[in-house]
């Protein structure tokens, strides 16, 4: 079996396009489809349905991709053992929340550069419903979500981590030192929130939603570490997670308000697509967001 024919096969799936996996692989059309139909009358079934110009995987195609990718992976580490090892050179392209940007890319990520300078990494902020889509049509490699808790056969979790989230203020605020405060009692209070429909901010809406309630915040924008700092500040209030504010917290510089009835389960998931084949630099950068996660 030719190594390169399950490697076109597993882009050409990947990609869901003979002629994106083509430009992708330098080679012309007609060789990819050559490949592909050397790859079917050596296994002697059909991998792809192919209606309207356009190709899905069949049920045993998704079945030989598995495979392909376990090959292609034993493959390479072969050739690792055998070989000096050569330094890991690639794109990787991650999609995930706004707000975690700052606590994945800071200093930790110049010793990741240092060990790995071929790797070039690119970072998609959107919301989950956007990541999903991007990496359903492998226009991502892996996302890292911060939303309710998601479990789909359709992906694998290469981690996930629950996140706990407060209403914040700044310590010299009126309600910091309330044994207790309702929820009703917020909705007034001035608050700078990161924007609508976005992971935590929606779980919030909606369970105020539920509640009848509704906030209409004096600010909104998409960085979490800019609100904390406004909120420092005497801004205003927020509603964040705890790994942005711990910090603040712990200084004395900003206080978790003592809500009552009002629950919210977040959670950091870092997942990629189960027919995704695993590169040497997405498994780098999937192994350096696990770590710091």
């Amino acid at each position: 079996m030719d190594i390169r024919n399950l490697n076109t096969f597993i882009y050409t799936a990947e990609l869901s396009s003979f002629t994106k996996a083509a430009e992708r692989l330098g080679y012309s059309q007609s060789t990819v489809s050559f490949q592909i139909k050397q790859l079917e009358q050596e296994l002697d079934t059909q991998l792809f349905e192919r209606i309207n110009h356009t190709i899905a995987l069949t049920e045993r195609g998704r079945e030989v991709l598995r495979y392909a990718q376990q090959i292609l992976r034993i493959s390479q580490e072969l050739n690792e053992a055998l070989h000096e090892e050569k330094a890991i050179r690639g794109r990787v392209r991650l999609a995930m929340a706004d707000s975690l940007c700052d606590s994945l890319l800071d200093e930790k990520f110049v010793d990741f550069r240092r060990q790995h300078p071929g790797i070039a990494l690119k970072i998609i902020t959107a919301g989950t419903q956007e990541m999903f889509r991007l990496i359903d049509h492998n226009e991502a490699d892996a996302i890292l979500t911060l939303d309710s808790h998601i479990y789909d056969m359709e992906y694998v979790i290469v981690k996930e981590e629950r996140v706990g989230v407060h209403f914040v203020a700044p310590t010299e605020h009126p309600l910091a030192r309330a044994p207790e405060i309702s929820i009703q009692e917020l909705t007034d209070q001035p608050f700078i929130l990161t924007e609508r429909g976005m992971s935590y901010r929606r779980l919030m809406d909606e369970r105020l939603a539920e509640l009848s309630l509704e906030i209409h915040p004096i600010l909104e924008l998409g960085s979490a570490k800019l609100i904390c700092s406004l909120v420092e500040q005497g801004a205003g209030i927020s509603f964040l997670p705890d790994y942005v504010t711990r910090p603040e917290v712990e200084a004395g510089r900003m206080v978790y308000l003592p809500v009552k009835n009002f629950q919210i389960h977040l959670w950091k998931q870092l997942l990629y697509h189960r027919d995704k084949w695993i590169s040497p630099q997405l498994e780098s950068v999937m192994w350096y967001c696990a770590v710091n996660l």
